[in-house]
C-alpha cells in the first residue's frame, strides 16, 4: 500500500539551504500489507511538523506500489531493448527506400529523447518463473550481465559500481545501535556522520532492509540528509548514493528528485571521474534523470580530449541507458572511438554498439565498418550479449558486413542451443532489417524458439514472427516453429490492450507466409481493439491494420468475421497515394518506363500509375488488353469505345487517380519482332489505327527504328493483331497487367527471392485478376543509360513473355 504527500513542485534544493526555508520533500512509504494501515498514519504524521499547512498528506488505502529491488529492476532494464527499428522506426535504409510507401509507425520522437529511460519503461506482465515442456523443466530465460565489460579493466572501479561486489552482509542487532545515534546528534547533524551512518547501514542483511526502509529512525536519516545536502562534499554525495544503492530504495523515492537536483548544481565543480561515477550510481539506483543529462553532457565535453578506453566506454553506457547522444558530441565520440578502437577488449565493443543503438547515435559508415571489423577479428571471444549488440547497431545504421555474417552462419547454430529469447530474436531482427538470409541461422533459431516459447514476451514472439515471415521462411521448414509462436501469442492477449502493435506485427509476418490464425485476426479487427490501437499518441498503425484487413478480404474469402470500417480503409489509402504521388511516382526509373510505355502502347490513355493494391504500399503500372489483343484505355469510368476514341483522340482525358482505375494495355515480344522484320503474313482490320510508335533521334538509335518502324498505321496495327489474337484467341476477357518496376529493397540481399511484403504481394495481385510484369532492377536499371530503341525492346518482350 502506497501513502503519498503530494506538494507543491519545488525549485532546486540549494535554493531553500541557501534561504534556510522550511523545505518541502515528497517521501514515499512503502508497506507491504494492508495490515499496517494504522502503522502508516502514525508514520505520516511525523511528517506533519515539518510541512507548511498547506501541503498536508492525502491518504489514499486504495493506491498500492509495487517495491522493486534494484538487482531485478537493473536486469530488465539492460535486458529490455526498447527501440525496434526494423518494425517501429524508419530505418536509415528503409528512409532511402523510394519503392515503397514508409511503414513507420512513429508520429514522432522528439518526445522520446530523454524520457524514455529503461528503468522507467511499462514492464509487461511478468514471466512464470520456469516452463514446463514435454515433461522437461525449461529456465525462464538465459541471464545476461550488460555490465561485464567493466570488469574488463581496473580503471572501471573509480567510476562505477559493482554490482557483483556486494558489502560484508552484517546483523540486524549491530545495525540497532547505528540507528539509535539518528535521535542523538539532532542539533550536530554533520555531513561527514550522516554519510557515514548511511554507509554503515547499507552492510545490513539484504533480506532485512524492507525493515530499515520502514524504521522510523532510517526516515528521519534521510530527512537530515536533504536537509543539509548542500553542505555536503562532492564525494559524500556519491557516498550517500552508493549506499542507497544496496539499501534498496524505490527508483521513484521522493528523495532522489532531489539528489538529481544538486548533482545538476554541482556538473560545474565535480571531475570527469566523479561524473561519470554520479552517473553509473544513478543508473543503479534506476533514477530517472534527464536533467542531470542535459547538464552532464555538457561538462563531460571539456574532458573529450583526455579520455581513455574505459571513460570512452562509460560515456556510451551512460548515454545508451539515458537513451540520448547530444548532436554535438556525435562527431567527437567517434573521433575518440576511432582512435582507441584497437584498445577495445570484445565486451566493449558489445557495450559501445550497444550503447550508439539505444542513444539512437548514427556514425559514419567507415566507422561502424571498423567497429564491426575489430569484432569480428574475435569473434569467438565474445559473450552472446556482445554479439546480439554489433548486430542492433549494424541493423540500425543498415552497414552491411559480409565477413561479419559469414562469421555469424557459423556462431548462431553453435550458439543458439544456449541463447535465450531475447537473444534469439535480436538476432532474426538483424538479418530481416539486413534483409540477409541464412537458413543454417534461421534454422537453428526455428529449433530452438519452440522450446522457449512459454517464456516469450508479447514483443519477443511478434518480433520473431515478423522477421521470419519477411525473409520468407515457410512453415515446412520447420513445422513447429510458426504453431509455437502463435501459440505463445494467444497466451499473451491481455498484453494487447497496452501493445496492441506487437498483435500487429506478428500477424502481418504470418501473412507474409500465409498462416492466418483467424482467432487473433478477429481480435486484431475487432472494432474495439481497433479504437484502443488507434488511440496512440505516437504510434501510427492504420496502415498496418489496412494490409491485415484487405490480406484477409482476399486470402479468406470465406470470412464472415470483423473488418475495417469502409471510411477508415478509404482514408489510409488515399493518404498513402499521397504520399505516392509526392515520391515514388517521381522518381525517374517509374517515370521512364511510364512514359515509354505510352510510346509503345499508342498513348497515355493505355497506361495508368496507381497503386493497384494500396495494403502492399507500392505503385505499378497497369495496362490490359480486350479479348481480341487490342489495347483499350485504362479508364473505366469512361463509356468511349475504341472507334470513338481513334476519332476523337485529343477529346478524351483520362484521370490518373488510383481510386477508380482498373484498367491496362501490354505489348508482346512476338508483336515487336513482326513490328521490326515486318514479316506479318496475314492482315486483320483493326479499329486500333491512331496507335503508333514514335520516332527517336539519331543519336538515340531513331535511324534504325525509324526505317523499321514507321509504315503505315495500317501495317503496324495489322501486325499488332497478329501477335495478340494469336495470343488471346481463346480467351474472352481482357488480360490485366500489373507492371513493377522493383528496387534492390525489395529482395533479399545478393538474392532474387523477394522479401514478405513483396512476395505477398505478387500473391494478391494474381488473387486479383492481375498478370505480374517486374522490370526487374538488375535489368532496367543498367538500361537507363542505353538507347530508347534497346529501351522499347525490352519493354516489349517483358510484356509479351508475360502473355504466354
Amino acid at each position: 500500500m502506497a501513502v503519498c504527500v503530494l506538494c507543491r513542485r519545488v525549485p532546486r534544493l540549494h535554493h531553500f539551504l541557501r534561504k534556510d526555508s522550511t523545505l518541502t520533500q515528497v517521501l514515499r512509504v512503502i508497506v507491504q500489507d494492508t495490515d499496517d494501515v494504522k502503522r502508516t498514519k502514525g508514520e505520516l504524521q511525523q511528517w506533519e511538523p515539518f510541512l507548511p499547512a498547506q501541503y498536508r498528506p492525502y491518504y489514499n488505502p486504495s493506491s498500492y506500489y509495487s517495491v522493486c529491488h534494484f538487482t531485478s529492476s537493473c536486469n530488465q532494464a539492460e535486458n529490455d531493448e526498447d527501440v525496434c527499428l526494423s518494425t517501429l522506426t524508419p530505418s536509415l535504409w528503409q528512409q532511402g527506400n523510394h519503392y515503397i510507401v514508409s511503414c513507420s509507425r512513429y508520429l514522432s520522437t522528439s518526445s522520446n529523447r530523454l524520457l524514455e529511460l529503461p528503468f522507467n519503461k511499462d514492464s509487461e506482465p511478468p514471466l512464470p518463473s520456469d516452463s514446463l515442456i514435454n515433461g522437461n523443466l525449461i529456465p525462464q530465460n538465459v541471464k545476461v550481465d550488460s555490465r561485464a565489460f567493466q570488469r574488463c579493466r581496473r580503471e572501471y572501479a573509480s567510476i562505477t559500481l559493482d554490482l557483483k561486489q556486494l558489502p560484508h552482509p552484517v546483523e540486524w542487532h549491530k545495525v540497532v545501535p547505528l540507528l539509535e545515534k539518528v535521535d542523538l546528534f539532532k542539533d550536530k547533524k554533520k555531513p561527514s556522520v550522516i554519510s557515514q551512518l548511511f554507509v554503515e547501514l547499507s552492510h545490513l542483511q539484504p533480506n532485512m532492509m524492507s525493515l530499515l526502509r520502514f524504521d522510523q529512525r532510517f526516515i528521519r536519516l534521510l530527512q537530515y540528509s536533504v536537509e543539509h545536502l548542500g553542505l555536503f562534499t562532492n564525494h559524500q554525495v556519491l557516498r550517500v548514493l552508493r549506499s542507497l544503492v544496496w539499501l534498496d530504495l524505490p527508483s521513484d523515492h521522493g528523495v532522489f528528485g532531489l539528489y538529481e537536483a544538486e548533482l545538476c548544481c554541482r556538473v560545474d565543480h565535480m571531475s570527469l571521474h566523479q561524473l561519470l561515477l554520479a552517473a553509473d550510481l544513478c543508473r543503479c539506483i534506476g533514477m530517472q534523470v534527464p536533467q542531470f543529462l542535459q547538464s552532464l553532457y555538457p561538462a563531460i565535453r571539456l574532458y573529450l580530449g583526455k579520455m581513455n578506453v574505459s571513460e570512452l566506454v562509460q560515456l556510451l553506457y551512460i548515454m545508451g541507458e539515458g537513451r540520448w547522444c547530444p548532436e554535438d558530441l556525435r562527431g567527437p565520440v567517434e573521433d575518440l572511438l576511432m582512435n582507441h578502437l584497437d584498445k577495445l577488449y570484445p565486451e566493449e565493443v558489445g557495450t559501445v554498439c550497444l550503447g550508439l543503438f539505444k542513444s539512437q547515435t548514427p556514425i559514419s559508415d567507415h566507422a561502424v565498418t571498423c567497429i564491426v571489423q575489430k569484432a569480428c577479428s574475435y569473434v569467438g571471444d565474445m559473450s552472446d550479449f556482445a554479439i546480439a549488440n554489433i548486430l542492433k547497431y549494424m541493423r540500425f545504421s543498415h552497414v552491411y558486413h559480409e565477413m561479419w555474417l559469414e562469421n555469424m552462419a557459423q556462431e548462431v547454430p553453435r550458439r543458439a542451443p544456449g541463447m535465450g529469447i531475447k537473444g534469439l530474436m535480436h538476432v532474426a531482427l538483424a538479418c530481416s532489417s539486413l534483409h540477409f538470409k541464412n537458413d543454417q541461422i534461421l534454422l537453428a533459431i526455428a529449433e530452438r524458439v519452440p522450446f522457449l516459447a512459454q517464456q516469450c514476451r508479447s514483443k519477443d514472439s511478434s518480433k520473431m514472427l515478423w522477421a521470419f515471415g519477411t525473409l520468407g521462411f515457410l512453415p515446412v521448414q520447420n513445422p513447429s516453429f510458426y504453431p509455437s509462436l502463435i501459440e505463445a501469442l494467444r497466451q499473451r492477449k491481455v498484453e494487447f490492450q497496452k501493445y496492441p502493435q506487437h498483435l500487429l506485427s506478428g500477424l502481418l509476418g504470418l501473412i507474409f507466409v500465409s498462416q492466418f490464425p483467424e482467432d487473433l485476426i478477429a481480435l486484431a479487427l475487432n472494432p474495439d481493439f481497433v479504437r484502443v490501437a488507434l488511440k496512440s499518441s505516437h504510434l501510427d498503425l492504420r496502415k498496418d491494420y489496412l494490409t491485415l484487413d484487405e490480406a484477409v478480404a482476399l486470402e479468406l474469402p470465406q470470412w464472415t468475421g470483423p473488418r475495417l470500417s469502409c471510411k477508415l480503409r478509404e482514408e489510409v489509402a488515399e493518404k498513402l497515394w499521397i504520399y505516392a504521388k509526392s515520391d515514388v511516382c517521381l522518381k525517374p526509373e517509374v517515370r521512364e518506363a511510364e512514359s515509354l510505355l505510352q510510346d509503345l502502347l499508342g498513348g497515355e490513355e493505355f497506361v495508368c500509375k496507381r497503386m493497384i493494391l494500396p495494403h502492399t504500399r507500392t505503385i505499378d503500372l497497369e495496362v490490359h488488353l480486350d479479348a481480341s489483343g487490342q489495347p483499350i484505355p485504362v479508364n473505366p469510368a469512361s463509356n468511349t469505345d475504341i472507334k470513338s476514341l481513334q476519332e476523337r483522340p485529343s477529346k478524351v482525358h483520362f484521370r490518373q487517380e488510383w481510386n477508380g482505375m482498373n484498367v491496362g494495355v501490354t505489348l508482346t515480344d512476338e508483336l515487336f519482332a513482326r513490328l521490326t522484320t515486318r514479316n506479318a503474313t496475314k492482315t486483320f482490320s483493326s479499329p486500333v489505327q491512331h496507335a503508333h510508335v514514335p520516332t527517336l533521334d539519331p543519336d538515340e538509335g531513331g535511324s534504325q527504328i525509324k526505317t523499321r518502324l514507321s509504315h503505315s498505321n495500317e501495317k503496324e496495327t495489322v501486325t499488332r493483331s497478329i501477335c495478340l489474337d494469336s495470343a488471346h484467341q481463346d480467351s474472352k476477357s481482357p488480360v490485366k497487367l500489373a507492371i513493377q518496376v522493383s528496387n534492390r529493397n525489395h529482395y533479399l540481399y545478393h538474392s532474387q527471392q523477394l522479401l514478405g511484403l513483396h512476395s505477398m504481394k505478387r500473391r494478391h495481385l494474381k488473387l486479383a485478376g492481375y498478370r505480374v510484369v517486374e522490370l526487374c532492377y538488375w535489368e532496367w536499371f543498367p538500361l537507363l543509360r542505353e538507347s530508347k530503341m534497346k529501351k522499347l525492346e525490352y519493354l516489349h518482350r517483358k510484356i509479351y513473355d508475360s502473355l504466354h
